[in-house]
């Protein structure tokens, strides 16, 4: 007699009744939640940054020049 597979009835656990889904569905779809977001892209984030380094460098060496200091 083979036994019952222990990952469907884990799955089975772990599943919704209807009214819980509809209120998970509903909270989804309200508020923040509801915006459609474009894909994080983190290269573009360290790009950015490295950016924004190199021109606060810039500036503070520019500055530097103009006060005589450097």
């Amino acid at each position: 007699m083979p036994e019952p597979d222990s990952t469907t009835d884990t799955d089975d656990a772990k599943k919704l009744s209807d009214a819980d889904q509809a209120k998970v569905d509903a909270f989804l779809k309200r508020g923040v939640n509801s915006v459609e977001r474009k894909p994080f892209k983190p290269l573009f984030l360290i790009f950015l940054l490295m950016a924004v380094v190199a021109a606060f460098s810039l500036l503070s060496q520019g500055i530097a020049q103009w006060a005589g200091i450097y």
